[in-house]
């Protein structure tokens, strides 16, 4: 009776060692055979919180890798199922479901390219991110403006205005809207590092009153070697308690601006009309970009108190009022001072 359980004992040991070969044998060709991809590259994007068989699911009906259980017991086995990472990834035809398992698991997520451009203002940076698939505008506005987020980064305004680096960021899908947009505030903390400390300037401006006269001289020149000449006109007009005068910060505080600044405007009260109040707006009014902060901390040595357009994107600088006017005579018809 002894010997006979134990040949049973013997002979089921025997069938389990043979089942798990068998299982294991399967597991192994299952993982280094090249999955039915059909024939393209698959984009595909697992969302935040996917646990394994949630990922397992859209992995097949994306049609990366065969119907079934395979990949859910290969993830187990490996050891690899708690290191799967959401976002974005691209799958070409060929890989095995090995190799895209392992692919999550280190995150090889694809990067996208979203380009900031120097000047741009909350609302047209909303737009890009929006546009661009990474969240909804007034989502973006939202975070921008939350309390909480603008304390989490150290600022003591109403938005995060000014604070967003512009630059060329590597933004994944599904990439949280917090997270985007501490990169650029990162960012934009690393630049003012590198820049030196904001407080020493010609005029001993705070750090936030640095980055609201860069704002307007970045978007009052898109031609680089105008900017430190911008910017003395405007630190001159300021240190003699002239009024700034300037058009971008009009418009920036108008609601429903069409494109076209009348008189009306240049007459409407509101705290960025530098046409009627004195001294600088209570905040940036775009996001600028290095070389416009580098212009108010070491603006052009001279005694400049006006400028106008030329028409071709340049500027005439004047130093006193009645050069200005001939100024506005030979290169603006219609007139109108800075």
């Amino acid at each position: 009776m002894v010997g006979a359980i134990r040949r049973l004992a013997i002979w089921l040991s025997a069938l389990i060692l043979l089942g798990l070969a068998g299982f294991g044998l399967w597991l192994w060709s299952y993982g280094v055979t090249p999955a039915s991809i059909a024939g393209a590259n698959l984009h595909v994007l697992i969302p935040p919180k996917t646990g394994l068989t949630g990922i397992e699911k859209i992995l097949a009906e994306n049609g990366v890798i065969p119907p079934g259980r395979g990949f859910y017991y290969l993830a187990r086995i490996s050891g690899l199922s708690k290191r799967l990472q959401a976002g974005e990834y691209l799958f070409t035809p060929g890989q095995t479901p090995l190799q895209i398992l392992r692919t999550i698991a280190v995150g090889s997520t694809v990067r996208w390219s979203v380009t900031i451009p120097e000047g741009a203002n909350i609302y047209q940076l909303a737009e890009i991110l929006a546009q661009g698939g990474w969240g909804e505008r007034e989502l973006f506005l939202k975070l921008l403006r939350d309390p909480e987020i603008l304390a989490r980064h150290g600022v003591r305004a109403k938005s995060l205005e000014g604070y967003l680096f512009p630059d060329t960021y590597q933004l994944m899908r599904g990439q949280d809207p917090g997270e985007i947009i501490a990169l650029m505030v990162d960012r934009g903390r690393q630049v003012r590092r590198e820049l030196g400390d904001l407080s020493n300037n010609p005029l001993g401006l705070s750090p936030h009153e640095v980055l609201t006269m860069a704002s307007i001289v970045e978007k009052e020149t898109g031609v680089p070697e105008e900017r430190p000449l911008i910017a003395r006109v405007f630190l001159n007009r300021l240190r003699l308690g002239m009024r700034l005068q300037t058009d971008p910060t009009v418009i920036y505080g108008l609601t429903g601006f069409d494109g076209n600044l009348t008189r009306k405007d240049l007459e409407t009260p509101t705290p960025y009309n530098t046409y009627l109040n004195i001294g600088l707006p209570p905040g940036p009014i775009a996001n600028p970009g290095r070389a416009a902060i580098a212009a108010v901390l070491h603006p052009a040595s001279d005694s400049y108190l006006y400028f106008v357009s030329k028409n071709d994107g340049t500027h005439y600088f004047s130093r006193d009022l009645a050069e200005h006017n001939r100024a506005v005579l030979k290169y603006q018809k219609s007139g109108g001072k800075h």
